[in-house]
């Protein structure tokens, strides 16, 4: 079971910049879909990457689905040389996103972010209508799935339901 609240606890104590995406940014607008991990698009300048590293090293983060023994080093330079990361930690699962299909990067998807409140932590979170249209680029049945209930959830909020 994935602990929310201590992952959110530790990427705002460690300053982290990120954009919440994902099952969680879903919930936060009002799906009732549960999800079981936590995505975020992450800044990737040297010093984000550091942050990072620094929040969950204590985590003993290592890659979801991998083979025990797999040799993965949790440092700024793995970081670098990658983009996209499924985690596993001690507080539970973590998507760590370089870039999204149908929103990009950190830096494109800061105009569509908005801040929320999490698990008792306030971070930045894409827009409903952004979640919508990057979970509609994903293409996943899943999503396809999520994305008539966020429809739904726009509609009923009206011209602004965006936020």
């Amino acid at each position: 079971m994935t602990d929310f609240a201590g992952l959110f606890q530790r990427l705002g104590d460690a300053q982290v910049n990120y954009i919440l995406v994902g099952g969680v940014a879903a919930g936060l607008y009002g799906s009732a879909r549960t999800t079981t991990d936590v995505d975020i698009v992450y800044e990737r300048s040297t010093s984000n990457l550091d942050r990072i590293v620094a929040a969950l090293a204590p985590l003993r983060p290592y890659l979801r689905g991998a083979p025990e023994g797999l040799p993965f080093r949790w440092n700024r330079e793995t970081l670098e040389r990658g983009l996209n990361f499924t985690l596993t930690t001690a507080l539970g699962d973590i998507d760590l996103l370089g870039e999204i299909a149908g929103g990009g990067t950190y830096s494109d998807l800061l105009p569509y972010s908005v801040e929320l409140e999490a698990f008792r932590f306030k971070c930045l979170c894409l827009d409903l209508d952004m979640l919508i249209r990057v979970k509609r680029a994903a293409g996943r049945p899943k999503d396809f799935e999520a994305i008539a209930e966020l429809e739904a959830i726009r509609e009923e909020r009206g011209p602004a339901g965006s936020q």
